[in-house]
């Protein structure tokens, strides 16, 4: 799984970064999200799925690797 953040959406709520820490965290200047792992390990998986959908602007975008 990869995961990327829409910076035109994100506001910077800081939904995600409580919900997965590990893969989130939130830009000093503007409070936006940053990415820290951009290749989401199979662990963070249901982390960053809850981050996802907790996500009030729906910023956070999922690829799913083809295997």
């Amino acid at each position: 799984m990869k995961v990327r953040v829409n910076m035109e959406r994100c506001v910077g709520h800081g939904m995600c970064m409580m919900a997965c820490p590990e893969v989130f965290a939130l830009n000093d200047d503007d409070g936006t999200a940053i990415i820290l792992k951009p290749d989401v390990p199979p662990e963070l998986e249901a982390a960053v799925d809850h981050a996802v959908r907790g996500c009030p602007e729906q910023a956070i975008v999922v690829e799913n690797e083809v295997a």
